[in-house]
């Protein structure tokens, strides 16, 4: 029969007391070694971090918008979800953008917009073309059939951004590109590291081929950039961009104020109109105009300001340079013209936009759904007089013109000034600009 080890009482059995000198070693020996994650801790974390590539559209660049912004999303100090908590959750891939929470020191957090610049599903189509567009399998590399492509090559041989680079892009935004304009996309291209500059030096092929793919999937986060909210134009701030993504401040879709009381709502109308004003009419002589508008369009801050929060809709005339028409011939078209859209054969004169054409849109499909049976009468009457006008495509520049200067006019005096409007309180008790 084996001993049993079993001590006396009082008495420590050697045996023990050899196996409690050796898990104190352990003990010791561990605690002097820098403590590492278990094997499934390190599966757990490493599978989480390929996912989130994967849903950020990292495992597509350099076909992709940029980088700048990825060492947040991985230090998860950009959160998709609202609780806050500290693991890592990727929210359905099918949605266009998400809500989420920002944080510059990991303790006080701010609500920012995540956004795609396409669908998930359109990117797919896109990948796909691409694919097609070499006669590549379904799983090519996006990034190599692009480089290869007569525009990119002309793209990396250029020291500047000049017009003809962009001649074909279905953008708005490259409709009637000017020399100044694409200065200053270079000048202020913020996935660069040193940007100031009117030429390329110090863009890498890397860099060139996501300024090229954004330029032709959707320039909003372009013109977030070289027109940003710091210096008065109504866009929300740009944060940053992470494969597919980017990152931009918070706003609450028009939408969702449709329903409000009529103090907000005349509020909204009234900056609106202000926002189409100042896009007609600037300090730098760019004359902005809407091709389509939607209530997700436009979006409000929490203290009640009105911003354009989608800009990809939006079109840029140069009035102070003159515009280069865009060309969509053959010759101009390119895998890069049809990634987002149908290869259309051309597109109208600039010269043909007219200066009514983003308050007409707004006055037939947005300001109604805003002011319609919200004030007594003859406020309403002279409202809806307003509106009607405004909304007549077929009236003379001028005489649409005049029907939103009048229902501005008539907009002023029916807001408040209250802490609500914390954009334009308590300045409004004081300045009659507000």
């Amino acid at each position: 029969m084996e001993p049993q080890l079993v001590p006396q009482a009082g008495a420590l059995h050697p045996a023990w007391l050899a196996l409690l000198l050796m898990w104190v070693s352990f003990l010791s020996c561990c605690s002097s070694l820098p403590a590492s994650p278990s094997p499934s801790l390190v599966s757990r974390v490493r599978s989480s971090y390929n996912l989130g590539r994967t849903f950020l559209g990292l495992d597509k660049c350099n076909a992709c918008i940029g980088t700048s912004i990825c060492k947040k999303f991985f230090k998860e100090e950009i959160r998709f979800d609202n609780s806050l908590d500290s693991h890592l959750r990727l929210p359905p891939d099918y949605l266009p953008s998400y809500p989420a929470n920002y944080s510059d020191d990991s303790k006080t957090w701010r609500p920012v917009e995540i956004s795609r610049l396409v669908s998930k599903y359109q990117n797919e189509i896109s990948d796909r073309r691409i694919c097609a567009s070499a006669s590549a399998s379904k799983t090519c590399s996006i990034e190599r059939i692009l480089r290869k492509t007569g525009r990119f090559q002309k793209w990396l041989q250029a020291k500047r951004l000049t017009p003809d680079l962009v001649q074909g892009l279905p953008s708005p935004f490259l409709r009637c590109p000017s020399q100044r304009l694409l200065d200053r996309v270079v000048r202020r291209y913020a996935e660069v590291a040193d940007a100031g500059s009117i030429f390329m030096d110090h863009f890498t092929d890397r860099d060139k081929l996501r300024l090229l793919y954004t330029l032709a999937v959707n320039a909003h986060p372009i013109l977030l950039q070289i027109f940003p909210g710091a210096e008065g134009w109504p866009l929300p701030k740009y944060l940053g961009s992470c494969g597919r993504f980017l990152v931009s401040t918070s706003t609450r879709p028009l939408q969702e104020f449709y329903g409000a009381p009529p103090d907000q709502t005349a509020d909204l109308a009234y900056q609106l109109l202000g926002v189409l004003e100042s896009l007609r009419s600037n300090d730098l002589n760019y004359f902005f105009y809407f091709t389509h508008v939607d209530a997700d369009m436009f979006g409000i801050f929490n203290n009640g300001h009105l911003f354009i929060r989608d800009a990809s809709a939006l079109g840029v005339i140069d009035k102070q340079e003159g515009s280069q028409a865009a060309s969509r011939t053959r010759e101009n078209q390119d895998i890069f013209s049809c990634l987002v859209s149908g290869c259309q054969a051309q597109l109208p004169s600039c010269d043909t936009v007219p200066e009514k054409q983003s308050l007409v849109l707004v006055c037939q499909q947005l300001l109604p759904r805003l002011l319609q049976r919200k004030f007594p009468s003859p406020v309403q009457e002279e409202i809806d007089s307003a509106l009607a006008q405004c909304g007549q495509g077929t009236q003379p520049d001028p005489e649409v013109l005049r029907a939103a200067s009048r229902l501005k006019d008539i907009l002023r005096p029916l807001r408040t000034c209250d802490p609500r409007f914390a954009y334009r309180y308590p300045d409004c008790k004081y300045d009659d600009r507000f």
